[in-house]
Order: C-alpha cells, then sequence, then structure tokens
C-alpha cells in the first residue's frame, strides 16, 4: 500500500515510515521541510493524492489556547485533500485520557482533532498513547529550579516512541478501526518517582520534591493518563530505554 505520513520526519513520523518500509510499503513522509504546511494548505493536496493511507503525525507548534486552531485548520486540510483523493483510511495518534483533562488547552485540542477525524469523511482508526519517554527529560525541565525539580504524583505508563511507532504503523496497515486502540507502556509510575529514577540512572544530583501544584500534569485527576487494563502495553520498559539512551 501506498502511506502519505504527514510529520514524517519527527520522532514517531521517521520510525513509522521506516516500519512501513520494511513492510514493503511505500511510505513518503511529508512536513514542512518537503513544502507541505498542512496549516496553509500547500503541498497537501500533492501529498495525499493516489494514496491509500493517511498517517497525521503532525503536531501544534504550541502547547497553549493557540492549540486548537492548529488542529481545526490542519484537520479540515487534511481531510479535504483526502477525500478529493480518493484516501482511504486515516490514522491520527492521540493521547491516552485526552478527552478527561479539560484544563489544559492542548488536551482540548487533540480531543478536537479527534472528533473532527470521526466526523469526517474518511474511515478512519485513533491510536492513543500514553506518554512518551523520551519526553520524560522535557517534563522534569518545566519545573527545574537550580537543585530541585517540582513533580506531582500523578500516575504516569510511559510507552517508548519506537513501541508507539510500530503500534501506528500496525494500525495503518491494517483495516480503519473506527475508533481507538489505547497502547501503553508496561508499567505505571509517580510521575515524581520517575522523576527521582531518571535523575538517578544519569547520576543527576537533583531532587526531585512531590508538589501537587507543579507543572502540567498537576491539572490531571486520577489515573486518567494510564491504560487502566484497557491498553494493549508495550514491551519497553523503562529501565531498559533509560539504559540504551
Amino acid at each position: 500500500m501506498k502511506f502519505a505520513v504527514i510529520g514524517g520526519t519527527g520522532l514517531i513520523g521517521s520510525k513509522v515510515v521506516r516500519k512501513l518500509a520494511a513492510g514493503g510499503h511505500e511510505a513518503v513522509p511529508h512536513s514542512q521541510s518537503t513544502g507541505v504546511d498542512v496549516v496553509t494548505g500547500e503541498g497537501v493536496d500533492k501529498a495525499v493524492a493516489g494514496v491509500d493511507v493517511i498517517v497525521n503525525l503532525t503536531n501544534s507548534p504550541t502547547f497553549d489556547e493557540a492549540s486548537p486552531a492548529f488542529f481545526r485548520q490542519s484537520m479540515a486540510n487534511l481531510l479535504d485533500a483526502g477525500r478529493k483523493g480518493g484516501v482511504h483510511h486515516f490514522v491520527v495518534l492521540s493521547i491516552v485520557g485526552v478527552d478527561q483533562v479539560p484544563e489544559l488547552d492542548y488536551y482540548r485540542a487533540k480531543a478536537l482533532q479527534e472528533q473532527l477525524l470521526t466526523e469526517g469523511p474518511i474511515p478512519y482508526s485513533i491510536v492513543r498513547a500514553t506518554q512518551f519517554m523520551e519526553f520524560i527529560d522535557s517534563v522534569l525541565s518545566w519545573t527545574a529550579d537550580g537543585d530541585t525539580v517540582r513533580l506531582p504524583a500523578t500516575p504516569i505508563q510511559p510507552i517508548a516512541a519506537q513501541d508507539v511507532a510500530d503500534a501506528v504503523a500496525a494500525a495503518a496497515a491494517a483495516p480503519p478501526l473506527q475508533g481507538i486502540h489505547n497502547i501503553a507502556g508496561p508499567e505505571v509510575f509517580p510521575l515524581d518517582e520517575l522523576g527521582r529514577i531518571t535523575l538517578a540512572a544519569r547520576s543527576d544530583s537533583r531532587t526531585v520534591t512531590t508538589d501537587d501544584t507543579a507543572g502540567m500534569f498537576a491539572a490531571v485527576r486520577g489515573d486518567v493518563l494510564t491504560g487502566k487494563g484497557e491498553a494493549s502495553l508495550a514491551p519497553t520498559r523503562y529501565a531498559d530505554w533509560l539504559a540504551s539512551h
């Protein structure tokens, strides 16, 4: 099959392209660097014309109140181009629990993206993943102050980017789900404890202080960002990922 991987040069997209190509498919990466702008629509029609599947891995440049506008415009352009181009499957990567944290602008924006897809003209699959292991360092940096990192005890079930890409590629190569597939890492950690494990593994002398008001994840209630038994569990454990990164 032929795939247009929109956002195909990024962390997940580049891995999806390689996975699909290894399976014998034609997977073409598209991004602003290849002349495709999903907001203005530049290059979108050409990118998706004649492909079997669109895999949309683009992301808003910000996590703030501007993010809904990005997803609204980008999805409108991609869905319209896909309809005109005869695409029969549209895959989006989203977030486990995305509809359970309305306090966060970015989560509301991703929930809007899902809604636009489900209401659109193309059969679809939504792959929702838990937080990427590759993003834990960024999470630590958001609330770091000198020798202290403040983190809430929010339950997190981190998943490796390669495992995410494998799941997205598998969903893209299969018939449309007309629904959601949740994927998660094999272990649940309180975020503050995950911070301590990460710093210790990297011989980082900073101290993690539990602060349930600190950072973006302070808005999360309970364990809504974990798979809670409903998700397919990926194989990569966090300790093994840390050892290889």
